[in-house]
């Protein structure tokens, strides 16, 4: 995995724990949820890019 999508992947990662604390904290909120998920396709198509 080259560098920029080992830090997409890294990022991703840690904006998924970050999401869930603030759910599991203060309530859902779905925009960062969606906000998630874009990250999360976006990080997908750059390891398949890579590969």
């Amino acid at each position: 995995m080259a560098g920029s999508a080992k830090a997409m992947a890294i990022c991703t990662t840690v904006g998924l724990v970050l999401v869930t604390a603030y759910t599991v904290t203060l309530g859902s909120n779905g925009w960062l949820w969606f906000g998630w998920s874009v990250l999360g396709l976006l990080t997908v198509g750059v390891v398949a890019a890579r590969a």
